[in-house]
């Protein structure tokens, strides 16, 4: 006899336990305790007597020699498993494009504008600091990007006063200044372009591409194509990441007549939960294992390229995207969000120094051995700053209108 397909059979209960799971590990909240759980488990593990068998695992490699993946797990979890977290970012920044925030042009035009000068201004002071230090050269861009998990996670446990306008100003500035770090990404760290490579990368995206418009909805197709892909990219000298954007981006973002929900609608719905509870604490696991004892430290205060890093984060961050929202603003080229105020404002500028994520690719991309180690520090400790000082900015405007009302 066939068991009844409803909520209260084993069936139905298993289902909507995994259904809830999935809802609970979307929450920026969730996804940023996460990452914080994951980056202390990091820290704890590197600086701890089993340091040596962390690193041993972190440096293993596993792959295949012939198609140039003989890469180390540190290096699958930063080229592989972080495609997943920069396809579910493309399929964000598509939607928004074309059917979100920054589609309404005049309505984009603040958090793209405060993410311009949220991007420009670290980068700038960072230069300026490490300028003449070895490895300075590539290391101004470390401070130019916002970590979207672990900023909304901030303003979702400290901020739950705040407007819905603030939320949708910080994610809408969040992800135009994650397609600025890609756009760097791909500029800086292309090294030893392999033109068929490149050109295999592009039919396959093209391809896929033609399966979205034919309507084609087979994972059969889109997995070994999305696979391929990856491998071409990598392959070509481009970081391999780019490929889950190029595949985000040419996802089908409107819903047709006949469907209860668009392609991205449905591709992020199913993979955010894997990006926000397996990909990124998998990647910032084996990313912020770094010594943090007062050696390092002292070594990080002593190192100006750390030091640029961390002034980029936690004053260029700041003072970029306030700036540049208050001169948008008072010069009527845009509108500032509805509800918020410019404390509210400056709260929100101090959350995008939280950095992470693609800050501490960055510092691996552009940076090699102990002096990667210190940048990654730095982008911690910077995170971790620009994190506490937003809390504590929130909290005070929560109390403020509590003891008003």
């Amino acid at each position: 006899m066939t068991e009844p397909d409803n909520d209260q059979s084993p069936r139905g209960r298993v289902r909507a336990r995994a259904f809830d799971f999935g809802e609970y590990l979307r929450t920026e909240t969730v996804g940023g305790m996460v990452l914080l759980a994951a980056t202390a488990i990091a820290l704890i593990a590197a600086n701890s007597p089993a340091g040596g068998l962390y690193q041993a695992v972190r440096d293993f490699q596993l792959g295949p020699h012939a198609l140039h993946l003989d890469l180390s797990i540190g290096e699958w979890a930063k080229d592989g498993l972080l495609a997943i977290f920069f396809f579910v970012a493309g399929l964000e920044l598509k939607r928004e494009l074309v059917v979100g925030e920054l589609a309404d042009r005049k309505r984009a035009l603040l958090p793209v504008l405060a993410a311009l000068g949220g991007m420009i201004v670290p980068a700038v002071l960072a230069f300026a600091i490490g300028h003449g230090a070895p490895g300075a050269g590539q290391a101004w861009a470390i401070p130019v990007a916002t970590d979207i998990a672990f900023a909304l996670g901030v303003l979702s446990l400290t901020g739950s006063g705040m407007p819905t306008a603030a939320r949708v100003f910080l994610l809408s500035l969040a992800v135009v200044d994650d397609l600025g770090a890609i756009v760097v990404i791909a500029v800086l760290f292309t090294q030893g372009l392999n033109l068929l490579a490149l050109l295999a990368a592009v039919v396959l995206c093209a391809a896929y591409w033609f399966a979205q418009h034919k309507r084609i909805s087979t994972a059969y197709l889109y997995v070994p194509l999305a696979l391929a892909t990856w491998i071409a990219v990598h392959s070509s000298g481009i970081h391999a990441t780019i490929a889950g954007v190029a595949l985000g981006l040419l996802t089908r973002v409107k819903r047709d007549p006949d469907e209860d929900a668009s392609p991205s609608m449905r591709l992020e719905h199913r993979l955010q939960p894997w990006s926000a509870g397996l990909v990124v604490p998998v990647f910032a696991f084996f990313a912020a294992g770094v010594p943090v004892d007062a050696a390092a430290l002292g070594e990080m205060f002593q190192d100006r390229v750390a030091v640029a890093v961390m002034a980029g984060l936690f004053v260029g961050k700041f003072i970029g995207i306030l700036g540049t929202s208050f001169a948008a603003v008072k010069l009527g080229l845009a509108a500032s969000p509805t509800g918020v105020t410019w404390r509210d404002m400056a709260a929100l500028a101090m959350l995008g120094g939280v950095g992470f994520t693609v800050s501490l690719l960055i510092a691996e991309l552009s940076l090699a051995g102990d002096a990667a180690e210190r940048a990654k520090a730095a982008v911690l400790l910077a995170s971790a700053l620009a994190s506490l000082a937003a809390s504590a900015m929130l909290l005070r405007r929560r109390g403020t209108r509590r003891d008003g009302a």
